[in-house]
């Protein structure tokens, strides 16, 4: 005699420190702070690293992408946070738990391959020294920024591999 487990989940409910009703309010302040903090501060960085022509250097230039995985790391996971602080419907649905961990991972994978690719940039500037200049030119830092468009792709298909 064979049987399968055919339980279908379809939605998960959220439990833990917002059950007192009064802490919502202030962890969701608290949080709102935070996420803003975070949103302009990356945002700035971006900007000001396309804004300044000093800052059109490779290790700027791994910044600023930087800056732009820690924002979306914040806009994947903050909103939907937020909105349960304050609901008394604490829940999210199989497919809406499934996309968000399919992004968050996209971008801790984004994360790593762009760390490896800053590590390379400052192995160069500190170990040749008076070569950087000839290793990282400007047109091998857009080639490196295809090498990004690259390692975001890889991170998406690689994360596409953990949702099966």
């Amino acid at each position: 005699m064979e049987t399968n487990n055919r339980t279908h989940v379809e939605v998960f409910s959220f439990a833990g420190i917002t059950d007192d009703v009064t802490l919502g309010p202030v962890l969701f302040v608290l949080f709102l702070k935070v996420y803003l903090v975070s949103l302009v501060g990356n945002l700035g960085m971006v900007a000001l690293v396309l804004k300044t022509p000093k800052l059109h250097t490779p290790m700027y230039f791994f910044l600023s992408h930087l800056s732009v995985v820690d924002l979306l790391y914040s806009t994947i996971i903050t909103p939907k946070m937020l909105t349960d602080l304050i609901s008394m419907k604490k829940t999210i649905s199989f497919t809406g738990c499934t996309l968000q961990f399919f992004f968050f991972a996209a971008m801790a994978a984004t994360e790593a391959f762009l760390l490896s690719s800053m590590s390379y940039d400052r192995y160069a500037a500190i170990c040749h020294p008076l070569h950087y200049i000839t290793i990282m030119t400007k047109k091998k830092c857009w080639v490196s920024g295809r090498h990004l468009l690259r390692d975001w792709l890889l991170a998406v298909i690689g994360t596409d591999r953990l949702c099966i």
